[in-house]
């Protein structure tokens, strides 16, 4: 009898162990899923930047060039206007414009959230688990 009691508590003691050694692979494995996904993400994250910038720069250029050419434009269409005026009026409206494009991109950026979400519900609902086991 004392045999039997014994042989089950060492079985249910490795079954516990076996558990937790099972549980403890699991979150290692889910963290190293959860830091290979954010790595992936900022490694899209710059592959995507570096051609945008380049781009982005190019384009900066250009508006400057078609901006210089909208004030003499004006300047030319009516010689009455001052060059000073011809120049504020484009700058006005390229300022305005702008103002709307970086308020856009504010409310979407605060709508982004860069973590991988998939990783990390799976891995609270382990922690869950392991601190509340049923």
């Amino acid at each position: 009898m004392a045999t039997d009691l014994r042989n089950a508590a060492e079985n249910a003691t490795a079954s516990v162990a076996d558990i937790i050694r099972d549980a403890q692979e699991l979150l290692s494995q889910q963290l190293a899923m959860f830091r290979a996904e954010v790595r992936e993400d900022w490694r899209k994250a710059r592959n995507a930047t570096i051609p945008m910038a380049l781009g982005g720069a190019v384009v900066f250029v250009g508006v400057i060039l078609l901006c210089l050419m909208l004030v003499h434009l004006l300047a030319w269409a009516w010689p009455e206007l001052p060059l000073w005026g011809a120049y504020g009026i484009v700058g006005g409206v390229m300022a305005a414009v702008g103002a709307g494009a970086f308020y856009a991109g504010k409310k979407k950026l605060e709508q982004n959230n860069p973590l991988p979400d998939k990783t990390a519900h799976a891995l609270k609902e382990n922690v869950q688990w392991l601190s509340q086991p049923k």
